[in-house]
C-alpha cells in the first residue's frame, strides 16, 4: 500500500475521534488551501463554521472529494500540528512512514534539520511586535498572484492608473490563465525543460521573504518538493554583505544554519542535483563593478570574498547540478538576469487578487463578524482596496482596524485617514526596507516627490531611465520605485513607475507641501490655478483631486507629528494656511459647485481636525449633492463633517 492510500486509511478510520478532537483546524485548513487542494467557497465555509466540530465536518467534504492525495495532505498536517492526538491514536514515524517520504540516502542529520527549520519557520514575526512576540506563518500567510511571464507596457500602466473594481478586473484578466502556486516553479515548460534557476520578483512589501519562509516550513514539513530537492539553503544577501574576511560557499552556509562545513561538504557532494539554494534579496547585495572578472572559483570549499563566492554560485560555476530561486526587486531583475545561470525562469509577485485580500482579513482577524466589518468598511475605499493588494499596506490597514476594535472604538467611525495609512506604509519602508541608501530621507522623499510631480503634469506614470537618474540618486535601491523592461524593435527599454498612480499622487503633495515657505506656496497655487483653469468647476472634481486630499491629509496634526517626529520633515505653516483659506473660500462662493461636492467633504475628512472642519462646514453656503452618487467613503465624509459641526 503506498503512503496516499495508508494515510487516507487512517484518517477514515479514525474520522470520528478527529472530528471530536482536532483544534487547529483552520491553520490546516489554510496549508491545504495554500497547496493548491482547496477552493474558495469551501474554504469559506469551514471558515463561517462555528465550532472546531462543524469545521471538520464541512472540511470532510473537500477530503471525499478529493480522494487520497488530499486526505494524505490533511494527515500530514495533522502530524505537524496535532502530534500529541496522532501518537495517542497509536501513529509512530514507522507506521505512517512521515520520515521515509525523502530518498532512502538522507541522513539522520537532514531529518535534525529539517525539524530546525520548522521550529524556526513556523512563526512570524510582524514589525510592531515586541521582543518575543508572534504569529503563526499559517495566519498570516495568504497565497500571492505570481505571474510567470513579462508584462508589456500597455498592460502595466493600465494598472498603474485602475483602482477599485477596475482594478481587479485588469488584475484578473492579466492573469486569469499565467498565475501558479510555489509548488510548480520549477516544472518543465512547454518544451518540456525545467528551469536551473528561477527568479522571484517583487516590489517592496509584496511579501518576497515571507513567500521564502513558507517554501523552507513547507518543504521541512514534506508539504512542498519533496520528491525533487534533499535539502534547502536559505541565504540572506543582507546578512552575506556583513560576512567578513574570505569564506569559501561551504562556510557561508555553514553561518546560516545549524549544520557543520563537514556535514554540509557531505551533502553537496552525495547528490547536488538535489539541493536548492534560496538567495533571499538580491538586490541588497553589495556588488563590485568588476564582480565578473574577479573568480573562476568551481569549488564549494575555496575561499574568496563572500560576494564572490555567491555570484559564483549564481552563475553555475559552483555546483552547477544544483538549483537556485533567487528573490529580488524588480530594479535589481537586469542585473540578476545577465549574472544568472541558464536556463532561467521570471516570475513575478503580483500582490493580492481581490480574493487574496478577503483572505488575508479573514485569517487575521479571526473572528467572521470583525472581519467582515473590517473588510467592508475597506472595500468601500477605492484607494484603500487597492493599496491592499500589496500585503504590506494589507497588514497595515489590518493592524490600524485591529487597535480600534481592541480599544472598543467603531471602526466606522474616525478611521485612519487614507493619507495616514500611506505615511504609515512609507515610514515602514524607509526603517526596514532602505539600508545602504546614500540619500538623507528628507532628500530622498523630495527627490521622489519632484519625479512625481514631474509626471503628473506630464500626466506620465512612467518615466524613462535618464529622466529617473536626473532626480533620484541610486534608483536601482530605491524601495519606492519599480524597474521594467521593455521590447522596443532590437532594443530594450529600462522604465521606472512608481508602486501605483495613488503613491505618485502621494508623493506629489508630500512635496508641495515639504517645499520652503514661499516655493511651497507658490507650487500650491499653480495646482489649484491649474485645476480651476482646466475644468469647469460645477461640472467635475480636479483632475489633481486625489494630490489635494492627499495635501489635505499631510496637513493633520497627527500626521504632521509623525513626519517631524520619524523623519525630521516639516510642513511649512503657509502651504497649510493657503490650502485652508483656498477651501473656506471654495465654500463660502455663492456658485453652485455641485460636482465639486464630494471632493470637498473629502478633503475636510483627510485634514481630520474638528475644529476647522466645523468652521469650514458652517461657512459652506450651498451643499448640494443631489445628483451625486455617493460611495460609501462618501458618506462616511458628509457624516463625519455633519457630526463637527455639533461638537
Amino acid at each position: 500500500m503506498d503512503q496516499d492510500s495508508e494515510c487516507a486509511q487512517f484518517v477514515d478510520a479514525h474520522w470520528g475521534k478527529l472530528v471530536q478532537r482536532v483544534k487547529m483546524v483552520m491553520p490546516i485548513v489554510d496549508e491545504l488551501r495554500s497547496g493548491g487542494m482547496l477552493e474558495w467557497e469551501p474554504y469559506c465555509k469551514i471558515r463561517a463554521a462555528y465550532t472546531h466540530q462543524d469545521k471538520m465536518r464541512e472540511l470532510y467534504e473537500v477530503l471525499h472529494s478529493g480522494g487520497n492525495k488530499v486526505k494524505s495532505a490533511f494527515f500530514l498536517q495533522l502530524l505537524k500540528l496535532e502530534p500529541f492526538l496522532l501518537e495517542d491514536l497509536g501513529v509512530t514515524e514507522n507506521h505512517t512512514h512521515f520520515e521515509k517520504t525523502q530518498t532512502p540516502e538522507i541522513s539522520p542529520v537532514i531529518l535534525k534539520y529539517k525539524k530546525k527549520i520548522c521550529r524556526e519557520y513556523q512563526y512570524v514575526k510582524e514589525y510592531n511586535f515586541a521582543p518575543g512576540q508572534n504569529v503563526l506563518l499559517s495566519e498570516r500567510y495568504t497565497q500571492p498572484l505570481i505571474l510567470q511571464r513579462y508584462r508589456g507596457r500597455q498592460e502595466r500602466q493600465q494598472e498603474l492608473c485602475s483602482s477599485g473594481e477596475s482594478f481587479q478586473q485588469v488584475l484578473n484578466s492579466s492573469n486569469s490563465h499565467e498565475s501558479s502556486y510555489l509548488n510548480s516553479l520549477f516544472d518543465p515548460d512547454d518544451h518540456r525543460i525545467s528551469p536551473g534557476a528561477v527568479i522571484l520578483q517583487g516590489n517592496s512589501g509584496n511579501g518576497k521573504t515571507l513567500t521564502v519562509q513558507k517554501i523552507m516550513l513547507d518543504w521541512a514539513s514534506g508539504d512542498l518538493y519533496k520528491e525533487r530537492f534533499d535539502i534547502v539553503f536559505h541565504l540572506k544577501c543582507k546578512e552575506i554583505n556583513c560576512i567578513i574576511g574570505e569564506k569559501s560557499l561551504v562556510e557561508i552556509l555553514s553561518n546560516s544554519c545549524s549544520l557543520t562545513s563537514d556535514q554540509i561538504s557531505q551533502i553537496l557532494q552525495h547528490s547536488p542535483e538535489k539541493v536548492l539554494f534560496i538567495i533571499d534579496g538580491f538586490d541588497e547585495l553589495r556588488l563590485t563593478e568588476d564582480i565578473d572578472h574577479m573568480s573562476l572559483n568551481t569549488d564549494p570549499v575555496q575561499r574568496a570574498p563572500p560576494q564572490v563566492t555567491l555570484c559564483d554560485l549564481l552563475k553555475g560555476r559552483i555546483l552547477p547540478e544544483s538549483f537556485l530561486l533567487v528573490t529580488t526587486r524588480s530594479t535589481a531583475t537586469d542585473t540578476l538576469s545577465n549574472l544568472l545561470k541558464a536556463p532561467q525562469r521570471f516570475t513575478e509577485i503580483m500582490g493580492f487578487s481581490e480574493m487574496g485580500v478577503e483572505e488575508y482579513f479573514q485569517k487575521f482577524f479571526q473572528n467572521e463578524e470583525l472581519f467582515r466589518k473590517a473588510y467592508e468598511y475597506v472595500k468601500a475605499n477605492e484607494t484603500l482596496i487597492t493599496a491592499c493588494s500589496i500585503p504590506l499596506i494589507c497588514w497595515i490597514i489590518c493592524t490600524t482596524i485591529k487597535e480600534r476594535f481592541e480599544g472598543g472604538a467603531n471602526v466606522t467611525s474616525g478611521l485612519e485617514t487614507t493619507t495616514s495609512i500611506y505615511i504609515d506604509f512609507v515610514s515602514t519602508l524607509l526603517e526596514h526596507h532602505c539600508q545602504g541608501l546614500s540619500q538623507s530621507v528628507p532628500s530622498l522623499l523630495r527627490s521622489l516627490g519632484q519625479l512625481a510631480q514631474r509626471g503628473m503634469l506630464e500626466k506620465q506614470v512612467m518615466f524613462d531611465e535618464e529622466t529617473v537618474n536626473e532626480m533620484v540618486s541610486d534608483p536601482a535601491g530605491n524601495p519606492f520605485l519599480c524597474k521594467f523592461l521593455f521590447k522596443r524593435r532590437i532594443h530594450q527599454e529600462t522604465m521606472f513607475s512608481f508602486m501605483h498612480l495613488s503613491f505618485q499622487e502621494f508623493f506629489t503633495a508630500l512635496y508641495y507641501v515639504l517645499l520652503e515657505d514661499e516655493e511651497s506656496l507658490r507650487k500650491v497655487r499653480e495646482l489649484l490655478f491649474m485645476d480651476s483653469c482646466e475644468h469647469c468647476p460645477n461640472e467635475h472634481p480636479p483632475r489633481f483631486a486625489a494630490v489635494v486630499q492627499f495635501a489635505f491629509g499631510l496637513l493633520n496634526k497627527d500626521v504632521r507629528h509623525i513626519l517631524r517626529k520619524r523623519h525630521g520633515l516639516v510642513v511649512h505653516p503657509n502651504a497649510q494656511n493657503h490650502l485652508k483659506n483656498w477651501i473656506l473660500e471654495e465654500l463660502r462662493t455663492d456658485y453652485p459647485f455641485e460636482g465639486r461636492t464630494l471632493f470637498w467633504l473629502n478633503c475636510l475628512y483627510e485634514l481630520h481636525e474638528a475644529e476647522f472642519v466645523k468652521e469650514a462646514m458652517e461657512a459652506w453656503n450651498n451643499i448640494k449633492t443631489r445628483d451625486a452618487v455617493l460611495g460609501r467613503t462618501d458618506c462616511w465624509a458628509l457624516l463625519y463633517c455633519c457630526q463637527c459641526i455639533h461638537t
